[in-house]
């Protein structure tokens, strides 16, 4: 079948056609989807009732399945998903909610902010695949921000001057902002900041984009409570109507999102009630900077 691909918001966000996700893809159907995705930044593939096997597989025709540790609190012998998918319900291993007061809950109520999935690792993270197997019955819409038109629309002063800025991204500090505080000394380790750029340029088309995140709580050579303040600026500019899609889920629908064009953020819902959402990411290639260490 003839890939075919809609647009639904006047800077990103295409609406795919002509692809069953239970069948293996064509070379043909991989080529246009990932020129899609260069194009588009987001793709929504509606009624995809797959399985988690069926997701990866997809995945892996964009690159390597990222399988870095160090984005959870949740302790491997306590996942409820075994098939190399993140987990990105509300769920326990028991296929129950969680209580509001778990740790794993609390920390995950980050997934709220504005981020991009794993900045806070030294290679970020190339693609995401999100599925929805349980839709939330109130609340839980995902927003999407392009970050290319965010930067487009800065000022030339700004764009001299974030140019080449470079940031430290942690959890701890999407978590901080929540007032998740409390770390064991292996997790402090494991979230210890990474440098990232905050312009990065597509290695495709080669547009510029804002590479923001909640993550991102400090810039080198300012102070922090300098540093802050223009991340806040620029996510809030980032952010405006103008630059978002709003996505409200429908059973079996999955959106793919390049992490490097975009932000996206899920909003409150009912945490009384299931949301299984389950995440298949696609693996960032190199850095956006050299690492050192980030003090």
């Amino acid at each position: 079948m003839t890939v075919t691909i809609r647009q639904l918001h006047p800077h990103f966000f295409g609406e795919v056609s002509g692809v069953d996700l239970r069948k293996p893809l064509t070379p043909q159907q991989a080529r246009d989807i990932e020129a899609g995705m260069d194009k588009y930044a987001v793709l929504l593939f509606r009624n995809q009732d797959i399985t988690d096997e069926q997701q990866l597989a997809f995945a892996l025709n964009f690159g390597e399945r990222e399988n870095a540790r160090g984005g959870t609190v949740t302790k491997k012998e306590d996942y409820r998903l075994t098939s190399g998918l993140n987990d990105v319900s509300n769920l326990g291993k028991d296929g129950k909610p969680l209580p509001k007061d778990h740790r794993t809950h609390l920390f995950n109520l980050g997934n709220c902010l504005w981020h991009s999935d794993s900045s806070f690792r030294p290679i970020p993270a190339k693609f995401s695949l999100l599925s929805a197997r349980v839709v939330n019955p109130k609340g839980g819409n995902t927003e999407f921000a392009d970050m290319r038109a965010a930067y487009d629309a800065l000022d030339d002063d700004t764009k001299a001057e974030i140019g080449d800025m470079i940031c430290e991204h942690s959890l701890m500090y999407s978590r901080g902002s929540l007032g998740f505080l409390d770390y064991t000394e292996e997790e402090k380790q494991m979230f210890k900041p990474v440098l990232q750029r905050l312009v990065r340029t597509h290695p495709v088309h080669g547009r510029k984009s804002l590479y923001l995140s909640s993550h991102a709580g400090a810039i080198l050579g300012m102070s922090v409570p300098e540093a802050r303040l223009l991340l806040r600026d620029l996510t809030e500019h980032a952010t405006q109507p103008e630059f978002v899609y709003v996505h409200k889920w429908t059973l079996h629908d999955l959106i793919m999102w390049d992490n490097r064009q975009t932000l996206h953020r899920v909003r409150r819902y009912d945490q009384s009630q299931p949301r299984d959402m389950r995440r298949a990411t696609v693996a960032g290639t190199e850095p956006t900077v050299a690492q050192q260490a980030a003090e």
